[in-house]
């Protein structure tokens, strides 16, 4: 089976595509015109002969799709008349509800529903979400990533899970760096609190990589549910303790690189993958590409050598 290529809206967040000086300008710019955002993405895309695409956070989000084209049909229409589609949508943003102390659950499963009722509009199937993020290393009082912890982040993830699934929508774990669901035992562990039914795996080899764990064996572990994973390459291990907060992310960006140049073993994750329920779907994760249509060209080069 030959997959389907897709990709991050984030792809497409680096300023120098957009001929602007920061982030924030790319984004203030997008939020005044969405549809000449969304005209531009979608062209590169078409470009790069990658077909699919998973939304995230602002601008490259649920709300901005709906500004520039007023529903979720009409957006559909909109990247089908050029061979596109979603593949899936990110819980991101400063609107989605907190889940560390689930206190607030009528909130986050109506969040949930309101974002898998888009999808189900918009063709697609997977809602992918992440689980809080860690603390920094040795704050006080600590936060320990323990077995109450992760139960009540099965709890909230099995109310999710099967409020989306009333709507056709499966709901996926993306193991973030520095989140409670990055090392290897973070995802063991969580997968074997949840429900196989209503939660699935969304592995990010990079990210695994970049807690010391082997995406590979990762995969095979876990095989059966995922339904989706983001392929995307690490120089090595982070071998240090970051700070956690706004700026873990940029503090990230030094470990990871192209498809290709790091520590990947990409055989072993392509043979991996093709045993996956997500085996249809590549999804080519580039952060903020100053040449998105190069960098899908050149990752999607190296996926295709293994699948």
């Amino acid at each position: 089976m030959t997959p389907r290529f897709a990709t991050d809206i984030i792809t497409f967040y680096h300023p120098d595509f957009w001929g602007l000086d920061s982030a924030d300008a790319v984004r203030d710019w997008a939020l005044k015109n969405p549809e000449r955002f969304w005209e531009r993405v979608m062209r590169a895309l078409v470009d790069a002969s990658v077909t699919g695409i998973e939304l995230t956070f602002a601008p490259g989000d649920i709300a901005l799709a709906l500004r520039a084209f007023g529903s979720a049909s009409a957006f559909r229409g909109e990247l089908a008349a050029r061979g596109l589609s979603v593949v899936s949508a990110f819980i991101a943003g400063s609107d989605a509800p907190d889940w560390r102390h689930g206190e607030n659950l009528p909130a986050i499963v109506a969040d949930a529903e309101r974002r898998a009722a888009f999808l189900a509009e918009v063709g697609a199937q997977l809602l992918v979400a992440g689980l809080p993020m860690r603390t920094t290393y040795g704050t006080r009082p600590p936060f320990f990533v323990d077995a109450a912890y992760m139960t009540r982040m099965a709890d909230i993830a099995h109310a999710v899970g099967e409020a989306v699934a009333q709507q056709g929508v499966q709901l996926a774990f993306h193991t973030e760096s520095h989140s409670t669901l990055w090392y290897e035992r973070d995802i063991d562990l969580f997968m074997a609190l949840t429900d196989p039914r209503y939660v699935w795996l969304c592995p990010d080899s990079c990210h695994i990589a970049l807690g010391g764990g082997d995406p590979v064996a990762v995969a095979h572990r876990h095989a059966p549910r995922i339904a989706l994973a983001h392929w995307k390459d690490a120089v090595g291990p982070i071998d240090v303790h970051l700070t956690v907060d706004e700026t873990v992310y940029a503090q990230q960006q030094p470990y990871m690189t192209e498809l290709g140049t790091g520590i990947v073993d990409w055989r072993g994750w392509a043979d991996a993958m093709s045993r996956t329920p997500g085996a249809e779907t590549v999804l080519i994760e580039l952060d903020e590409a100053a040449d998105p249509v190069a960098a899908l060209r050149a990752g999607t080069a190296v996926a295709r050598q293994y699948t």
